[in-house]
């Protein structure tokens, strides 16, 4: 945490306290009705809410148990501490007291000795605390106290009233519960008393004279000592110091000048240790001469008591008490130490009378710049934590800066209900419940205050949304009725102009309209109503120099047009987006590419984002919807967007959240949390270069989300939490609200407090360890520059970009990045910068290279061999792979984490392993073969993990003329033993295109699963063999199984001949039992094909074995490619399988199996959802990102041409819609950090041609052909001819009549067979 702003202390005398316990410093102050507990000056301990006690009064800390009392006027609660030993230091409740009063007087507190607490008002009463509260003492009190205070060794009580000259020292006859008295005598001023204070050891241990300071309203401060132990006073008068002659003013004084005086204390043993640390600090710096630590030197000889007297212009006065209650009192025990300027302790100008009061705390601490701290309690509600050295302090010579503040407390006395943010994140308003709001400017780091309050506002209507002008000094507040401006440029805001709100609907939103002219004085701010009325105001502000509102020109506000936008049933809300990015100024055209202004969301899930543009000459505002997306999550409870297309959506139950990249309606995320994680704000930002930041507020904690790079190859996921923040620990208020700053860091309002993260975060934690990102040597990061490491742009030897250039064909340049590489790492040392480009140029990636290719360079640099260079590679060979990987397992790459290390030197593996094949293959072999590789390399590094490649690199091994090489390179993979589950993890059985080759391999596995097992056991090449329809293999297998019980009725029953309806029952029966068994279902899919079966078959493979390729393959060897259950097949199951996941690679292939080569095309650019008539409609994984795959734009290009039907499919695609693909892939391939092959993507993308309009009697259609550039281009014609009605109406081959079966129960089914 940066730092915290705790609450707005009370305006009273008791508001804070400070103690040494057990060596640690502690700090409590009270803000409405909470206590708050520090250590330091951005060290929160705890804050405790007493909802018992409405408006505390009074705080104040034991010293010696570190108890904690507070009190409100009639009632005190003490807590006491636990955990300090396990370092987790609290306070819990121990006890509480009622104390009968008199009159409505403040209560006033003060801890004694041995847990003794004294409480004053109308009386005086002394409580014993220690196990069970008892009342020992008390005293009635002609009038309330409003100071009562122990010494430090409990044996006098100083104590006056309200308005009282006088001060009664209560001096205690005895010690104990059991009889407690005091007696009393007076001490008389002049005038009221303001403040008293007990001279006190800088250690509890030590035994010093009673010293009394006493201040009244004659600004004097007056010393009181016990000079005559055996007089009848107890303290009497030493000495008197005159504020207003202690600093005579050097000019001339003006007379709204003020001529207050302040003054505070510095206990003399708290002066000799800050004395000592100052002489420390000097000893360690001998290049500089210390005469200021000479003058400080020569003060503490004597250790005397220090006065130190300031005024508002900056002046102190610092005046030393030399033998404070010495009897022999000289003159020069009273002397002037320094009169400095430049003491600058914050003095508003222009605050209330009863805020204008000012309370001082002085202690000393273990810091070594600063061992002097001074505490500053402003009434108008601010604490300032100032430190400093002495030596700086007391130095006679000019200063510019001898204070150093190190922490504002403030904040509000109420719950915050909302923050809002400035367009910049440079200021915010943070408001209650009660309408008051504080308006707070984005600090200096280098004071360490992230936030400086500029300024309060108390509004007496409800407000019900806010919105900043000009960085904070303007505000706007929309009311059920009225919208008001209030000028906030000084440190108490005043309303400036109301004007009445006349709408049909509710006020739903405030949003402030961009400008072009970014130095008009003018600004435009709209509403939109429940019933989509866009009203808006025009506001005129006065000139920044000017700072009153009593100069000519004050700031207006007039309608300035209103307008509908048309009506939504369902409308659920309308909210402005959170700005992100940057502030450029409005563009004058409307058009989608204008950033958002705001999201408006339906009970029904559409998500709409709003543009407006100004046009001033007509007077009006016009708006525009850049995007609609269905979302599909009924009835949203929270929404938010970002002015860079990004939105959020939480569902109605506020446990679910899905991420929309607005841009394409696609969905990036989708979580899923807890019951008891509500969620209850979401909050935008953005990086400079505009990667988007997400904070999501839960009761008591809030989880930051970033942006991650697209990752289709390994289905990554686009959002991961980075950070997240508990406050539980902190407060036990929930959350209230929260919002970002523009430079990174996170407000987060709960109760009385804002807490300010600071926008570095910790590179060790779990969170971003198990991010693998590249961050050998920082501790810490910006969170900007984690997201950056996270979703910026790739190095070109970057894992996914050389996978990604590796889909895109580029070939040639993996090669040359991968030499590249190879060269650069030859003489790399761990430290050194390693270029992103190594040697490549970025136009090497989107223009036509000159010259061969490296396999032609190969080929003829053989002829030359003698006058070729051997140290200069040409291609990646396995030496090359293997010598760049040796280096890569012993060096740490910059730009790389250790993950994608091991990742890359895969990939260098597979381009060697693929380059020696490359002459014999063709471009789409290459693909597969490079990604299956990597999917074997990877699946040995995680051998627990069962994946098999994805529909992508089935594709890929599908379109390919080199599949018998690819079909051998996979078996001698798996070293020729071959079983279905690696032909599964291969795809092999759905991209062969050639049936004979196919039934071919079909034969090898069912061997392969008949010999994995030493029994060999004929039950596990059932089902196959029997697709192959080699029922007699079978028979002769089983002959063999000896071991086997069920052997001989097995045989019986196979030799029967099962196109007899009686053995085909038989096989049924045996087939629905085995299903009833539940473990034999592929045992039991065999029955059915032995049966003629194959439709229950593949259901069983489908359904039961849940293995879709194995129902595929055993269908395509069963029947063919042109089986009628194969199509219903994909039809029926896959076709909708692929809508309902989205997934476009499984379509097409469907597709392309069906003969429907022009679906085939068009699903590659469309959801497939809006191509199918599913019978379930899609989930959100079917419009999730990963649905579209820049590689998908790889493949339409390499299809579209390939054959005439897939010729006709791209000719319906419009020319908008492929403008659309081909610019959605572009931004795909920036989201994966691949922004040179979005360039190359744009820059060299050929679109069809559009044919011409050339008819003939309505009947000619134009030709494909002409709408490919390329004249070279070979189409295949594979337009089916029409059938003739004669081949309609006959039934196709192979297929059995169908029969009706009752199915049998399963007890019945008792044949042969055994079961």
């Amino acid at each position: 945490m940066r730092t915290v702003l705790p609450g707005k202390p009370q305006a009273k005398l008791q508001a804070v306290c400070t103690a040494l316990w057990e060596g640690q410093r502690l700090v409590a102050y009270i803000s409405g009705n909470a206590l708050v507990i520090l250590g330091g000056p951005q060290s929160l301990i705890q804050t405790i809410y007493d909802d018992q006690l409405l408006a505390l009064e009074a705080v104040v800390i034991d010293e010696t148990t570190g108890k904690i009392a507070i009190c409100s006027s009639a009632k005190v609660h003490i807590y006491k501490p636990y955990g300090k030993k396990e370092g987790a230091l609290k306070w819990s409740f121990q006890s509480s007291l009622q104390v009968p009063s008199q009159c409505n007087s403040t209560l006033t507190l003060s801890w004694g000795s041995e847990e003794e607490l004294l409480i004053g008002s109308s009386s005086l009463e002394l409580y014993q605390t220690v196990d069970e509260d008892a009342l020992i003492w008390s005293r009635s009190l002609p009038r309330p106290v409003k100071i009562a205070s122990f010494s430090y060794d409990a044996s006098l009580i100083a104590s006056t009233g309200y308005h009282d000259r006088l001060i009664k020292i209560w001096r205690r006859q005895s010690f104990g519960s059991d009889d407690t008295r005091f007696d009393f005598t007076y001490l008389a001023h002049p005038t009221a008393v303001t403040h008293i204070h007990w001279r006190r050891p800088h250690d509890r241990q030590q035994t010093l004279d009673h010293v009394l300071f006493s201040i009244c309203a004659d600004s004097k401060v007056r010393v009181w000592a016990a000079t005559d132990p055996h007089g009848l006073q107890a303290l009497q008068i030493w000495a008197e110091i005159d504020m207003q002659e202690a600093i005579q003013p050097r000019q001339i004084e003006t007379p709204h000048q003020s001529r207050e005086r302040y003054a505070f204390m510095i206990d003399s043993e708290d002066f000799r240790f800050a004395t000592e640390r100052a002489v420390q600090a000097a000893s360690s710096d001998r290049q500089r001469e210390h005469h200021a630590l000479e003058h400080l030197l020569e003060v503490a000889k004597t250790s005397p008591e220090l006065c130190i007297v300031v005024d508002r212009r900056g002046n102190m006065s610092a005046w030393g008490l030399e033998n404070v209650g010495c009897k022999a009192r000289k003159n020069t025990d009273k002397f002037n130490i320094a009169h400095v300027e430049n003491v600058k302790l914050s003095f508003l100008q222009d605050v209330n009378p009863e805020q204008d009061n000012i309370q001082f705390l002085t202690f000393c601490s273990q810091e070594a710049d600063s061992p002097f701290t001074l505490l500053v309690h402003h009434f108008d509600g601010r604490i300032m934590w100032y430190g400093s050295n002495l030596e700086k302090l007391f130095d006679p010579s000019p200063r510019q800066q001898r204070l150093k503040p190190k922490a504002l407390w403030t904040g509000h006395d109420g719950s915050v209900k909302k923050i809002v943010r400035s367009g910049s994140g440079k200021a915010l308003i943070s408001r209650t419940n009660d309408n008051e709001g504080l308006i707070w400017k984005q600090g200096n780091d280098r004071s360490g205050m992230a936030l400086t309050r500029t300024s309060s506002l108390s509004c007496p209507e409800h407000i019900h949304r806010s919105c900043l002008l000009r960085e904070g000094d303007f505000v706007i507040n929309l009311h059920h009725h009225s919208i008001s401006l209030w000028d906030a440029r000084s440190p108490v805001a005043q309303l400036a102009v109301s004007c009445a709100l006349q709408a049909e609907g509710k006020p739903l939103c405030l949003i402030p309209l961009p400008k072009s002219d970014t130095k008009s004085l003018c600004h435009y701010v709209a509403t939109i109503t429940s019933m989509m009325e866009a009203i808006v105001w025009k506001v005129n502000l006065p000139p920044r120099s000017q700072r009153h509102l009593d100069e000519d020109l004050i700031p207006s506000m007039e309608s300035f047009c209103a307008s509908e936008l048309g009506m939504q049933d369902d409308l659920a809300f309308v909210l402005p987006v959170d700005p992100a990015g940057s502030l450029s100024a409005a563009s004058d055209f409307l058009d989608t590419f204008a950033k958002d202004l705001a999201i408006s969301y339906t009970d029904s899930g559409v998500l709409c984002a709003w543009t407006a543009t100004l046009d001033l000459d007509k007077g009006s505002v016009n708006w525009l919807i850049t995007s609609t997306t269905e979302t599909g999550i009924n009835k949203p409870s929270l929404a938010s967007g970002s002015s860079i297309r990004k939105i959020a959506v939480v569902d109605s139950a506020k446990t679910g959240l899905t991420i929309w990249d607005s841009w394409s309606g696609q969905l990036e995320f989708d979580a899923k949390y807890g019951s008891s994680d509500s969620i209850q704000d979401l909050d935008w930002s953005s990086t400079p270069d505009e990667q988007s930041i997400l904070a999501v507020g839960f009761p008591y904690k809030v989880k930051i989300l970033a942006q991650m790079r697209y990752d289709y190859l390994n289905a990554g996921p686009a959002w991961v939490s980075i950070r997240e923040i508990h406050i539980k620990d902190l407060t036990s208020h929930p959350i209230g609200d929260s919002t970002w700053l523009g430079s990174g860091n996170l407000i987060i309002g709960a109760g009385n407090q804002l807490y300010i993260y600071d926008k570095a975060v910790n590179t060790s934690n779990d969170k971003i360890m198990d991010l693998s990102i590249p961050v050998h040597q920082h501790q810490s990061l910006s969170i900007f520059d984690l997201v950056t490491y996270l979703n910026g742009p790739l190095p070109v030897f970057h894992p996914q970009f050389l996978a990604q250039c590796i889909l895109a064909g580029k070939l040639d340049q993996v090669q040359r990045i991968i030499i590249g590489l190879y060269k650069a790492l030859k003489f790399f040392v761990t430290g050194d910068d390693l270029d992103s480009f190594v040697t490549m140029r970025p136009s090497d990636f989107y223009t036509e290279q000159e010259g061969f290719s490296y396999a032609a360079k190969k080929e003829m640099r053989s002829s030359y061999a003698d006058f070729v260079n051997d140290d200069e590679p040409e291609t990646v060979t396995e030496e090359l792979a293997a010598s760049l990987n040796e280096n890569l397992a012993k060096l740490a790459i910059p730009q790389l984490s250790s993950h994608e290390q091991l990742y890359l030197a895969d990939i260098i593996e597979c381009v060697a392993t693929a380059e020696k094949q490359r002459r014999s293959m063709d471009e789409n072999a290459m693909r597969y073969l490079l990604f299956f590789r990597q999917h074997i390399v990877r699946k040995s590094q995680a051998p627990a993990t069962q994946v098999s490649i994805t529909w992508r690199e089935i594709i890929w091994a599908y379109h390919s003329g080199s599949q018998d090489i690819l079909v051998d390179l996979v078996s001698r993979q798996f070293h020729g033993r071959l079983l279905w589950e690696q032909a599964r993890e291969s795809g092999m059985f759905m991209w062969m295109t050639d049936l004979t080759a196919l039934r071919a391999q079909f034969e090898v596995i069912a061997r392969n699963e008949y010999t994995k097992t030493d029994e060999k056991n004929p039950i596990d090449c059932s089902l196959y063999y029997l697709a192959l329809k080699k029922k007699s293999v079978l028979v002769g297998l089983w002959r063999m199984a000896a071991w086997n019980r069920e052997q001989s009725g097995t045989q019986k029953l196979l030799r029967n001949d099962f196109s007899e309806a009686r053995w085909k029952t038989a096989a049924l029966k045996n087939a629905y039992a085995l299903l009833g068994k539940r473990r034999f279902a592929e045992y039991a899919a065999a029955f059915f094909l032995l049966a003629g079966n194959l439709q229950d078959a593949i259901n069983v493979c489908a359904n039961q074995l849940h293995d879709l390729q194995l129902a595929i393959a055993v269908a395509r060897v069963y029947d063919g490619d042109d089986s009628l259950v194969l199509r219903s097949l994909l039809e029926e199951r896959v076709l909708p399988q692929a809508a309902f996941e989205g997934n476009r690679w499984l379509a097409t292939w469907a597709f392309w199996m069906l003969g429907r080569r022009d679906m085939a095309v068009r699903v590659l650019i469309s959801p497939v959802y809006t191509l199918i008539n599913s019978p379930e409609a899609p989930n959100l994984q079917s419009k999730s990102y990963l649905s579209s795959d820049p590689a998908l734009v790889v493949l339409y290009k390499q299809l579209r041409g390939k054959t005439l039907q897939a010729l006709k499919g791209a000719s319906k695609v419009s020319p908008r819609a492929e403008w659309d693909f081909v610019i959605q892939n572009a931004r795909l391939y920036d989201r994966m950090g691949c922004d040179l092959l979005a360039l190359d993507l744009v820059r060299n993308w050929e679109f069809l041609r559009q044919p011409k309009e050339t008819t003939t009697n309505g009947t000619h259609l134009p030709d494909p052909r002409n709408m490919l550039r390329r004249r070279s281009s070979i189409v295949v014609d594979d337009t089916p001819s029409p059938r003739s009605p004669t081949e309609q109406k006959m039934k196709p081959m192979g297929k059995p009549a169908p029969t009706v079966f009752e199915e049998p129960s399963t007890n019945s089914l008792l044949d042969s067979f055994g079961f």
